[in-house]
């Protein structure tokens, strides 16, 4: 008899940490100790604490155990699973029993996951994602079962409609607008598909990744009850080969599905067919744009094509396609089974439900996290992200990647939806939101994402293949102390140019990180061109190191360790740098111990 479970995080941030190796170890002490058939391994997805893994959860006393090693399990086996005792040297601080009477504090009550509301990451952490039974122990498939026998595909449009719900991937078009125009504006009864882009390309961003590793099953209902609505038997899921592990599982469900006529012929005894097959991408950025996507899938090179037509009239392989992504799709089966009023309860008056945002950057708690629209900024980063590590101020926060823009400490009580952050310069995106403190430096920030668009264009239109390239050379010039005052010019005016005339959605946002730091800070790229500074030290032309003479011993470490021998001095005696042999390398600061030396 069961008496215990213990969960361990197999998603792809525990499993770099270690994860696969504390599971070995759990099957190997449990079976030393007799205890294989009374304690059940769970391996789940990601649970969003990403910095504290791997993490182990054992139920049902809830022990959340953070940063777990393999060196650790025959402890936590022989004192929790055998003894009964929590090794609280492992315990994560916020649910730390000792602190509440010995009773463990309930995740949910934790300061991370307090303002969270978990619709698209509901079974992340809960359920075995290879287990299509624990799925349907938690409701899955019913959402699929009721749009199949008691909804018409137009009834199921219209709940979509009526929730709000609007795409996760990007610009935030209503789906159920995307799919009623799939449904009824081709009505010639060919062959219709429905599209998943898990093509997920920003920066930092890993929102559909954890939730194909998390729940993949969910992904699958969702797809089939599109299919059902729009009229498509069809469905492809475009993956990166990068994602492994989602890769996999994603497969393992499909085939579990199939195997329970949950995918095939004649499902749930209706007559409805819909089958579903992966197809994986080669990691090109302009592969996330939906034209471009569709035309990878046939087989060609992934470039975007004009619009109109649109996918929902002439997509994959020239017919009406459907295509949202990872999160979009996760979305759905709730919405079915809680009804639209469930979902439009939460969010704002235009961007209704919750949304996931990948947290990163100078942030305590790294990690995935969802919480409903409208949440501030603010909550996300010092509520729920813990704030800014080593004391240091918030200063931005990107949103969005290559395709959003930079939002400032001063907006940092904005509510997050889609027309706010439109409204400051930047746009929801994915769900990438890198945090930055003052440390960061505003220019190299644009450079860092100019310098990525210029990599992945896919060089069919002359304003993302030249005018990206220009920008980033531009921006180049300046962060080497080489800009121009005229430069601020340029850099808007051709800004304006490539978002007019760029062919896809890709060219059509890489100014944005460029004119959002130009709207919030562009004292710093006139410091850069003026002053030839970087106040956050970033931009290595512009440093100068410099050796405070009151505060250094003479003790030539830093002489010892400078790979150059830019420093200068005898023992005992204050040193100097000489700036002509300087590489400004940061090696003569690591290695003194007086902090008698600073970068200007």
């Amino acid at each position: 008899m069961i008496r215990s479970h213990v969960l361990i995080c197999g998603g792809t941030g525990c499993t770099s940490s270690g994860s696969a190796a504390v599971h070995e170890k759990f099957e190997q002490e449990l079976k030393a100790n007799g205890l294989e058939n009374e304690i059940k391994l769970v391996q789940t997805g990601c649970f969003g604490l990403c910095a504290l893994g791997p993490v182990v959860i054992v139920y049902p006393e809830g022990t959340f155990y953070s940063r777990v090693t393999a060196d650790d399990i025959p402890e936590i086996v022989s004192e929790h699973l055998l003894k009964g005792r929590p090794v609280q040297r492992l315990v994560y601080d916020e649910t730390d029993g000792a602190k509440t009477d010995d009773q463990p504090v309930a995740l949910s009550d934790t300061s991370f996951y307090k303002k969270q509301k978990r619709v698209a990451l509901r079974n992340c952490g809960v359920i075995d994602p290879e287990n299509i039974e624990e799925y349907i122990g938690t409701g899955g498939y019913q959402g699929l079962g009721k749009v199949l026998t008691e909804m018409t595909p137009e009834e199921v449009i219209d709940t979509i409609l009526a929730s709000g719900l609007r795409g996760r991937g990007g610009a935030g078009f209503p789906t159920g607008q995307k799919w009623k125009l799939a449904r009824t504006l081709v009505q010639d009864g060919g062959q219709k598909y429905v599209c998943c882009n898990a093509d997920e390309g920003d920066p930092g961003a890993f929102m559909d990744r954890s939730i194909l590793e998390g729940d993949p099953h969910a992904l699958i209902e969702a797809m089939a009850i599109a299919g059902y609505a729009i009229g498509a038997d069809q469905g492809y899921v475009y993956v990166r080969a990068e994602y492994p592990i989602a890769v996999q599982r994603l497969q393992v469900a499909i085939d579990q599905a199939r195997e329970y006529g949950l995918l095939g012929d004649d499902i749930f005894g209706t007559g409805f067919k819909f089958n579903l097959d992966l197809r994986l991408g080669a990691g090109a950025f302009v592969c996330g744009e939906e034209t471009a996507l569709m035309t990878s899938i046939e087989g060609k090179r992934g470039e975007p094509r004009p619009r109109p037509p649109f996918p929902a009239v002439k997509g994959l392989y020239g017919r009406p396609t459907v295509l949202n992504n990872v999160e979009t799709y996760a979305n759905i089966p709730q919405i079915i089974v809680n009804g639209a009023d469930w979902f439009a309860s939460m969010g704002t008056e235009k961007s209704k439900g919750t949304k996931v945002f990948a947290l990163g950057g100078k942030i305590h708690n790294t990690g995935l996290v969802e919480v409903p629209m409208g949440t501030t900024l603010r909550e996300i980063i010092e509520e729920i992200g813990g704030g800014i590590p080593g004391g240091k101020k918030f200063k931005a926060a990107q949103t969005g990647g290559p395709s959003g823009g930079c939002i400032p400490a001063h907006l940092i009580d904005t509510p997050i939806d889609y027309d706010n952050l439109l409204a400051i310069g930047s746009m929801m995106g994915s769900g990438g939101l890198i945090v930055m403190d003052e440390d960061n430096c505003m220019v190299d920030i644009a450079k860092f994402f100019l310098e990525f668009t210029v990599d992945e264009s896919c060089g069919k239109c002359t304003p993302c293949r030249v005018g990206t390239k220009r920008l980033y050379e531009i921006l180049d010039r300046i962060t080497k102390g080489q800009g121009k005052l005229e430069d601020i010019d340029k850099l808007e005016e051709l800004c304006h140019y490539i978002k007019s005339s760029a062919l896809c959605g890709l060219g059509q946002t890489a100014p944005n990180p460029v004119l959002s730091t130009l709207m919030y800070f562009k004292d710093e790229y006139i410091e850069h061109i003026v002053d030839k500074k970087c106040r956050a030290g970033v931009c290595k032309e512009l440093l100068s190191f410099k050796i405070i003479e009151d505060k250094c011993k003479g003790c030539t470490k830093c002489a010892r360790n400078c790979p150059v021998g830019a420093i200068e001095g005898a023992v005992k005696q204050p040193h100097i740098i000489n700036q002509d042999k300087c590489i400004k390398c940061g090696a003569c600061i690591d290695n003194c111990a007086f902090k008698a030396i600073i970068k200007e």
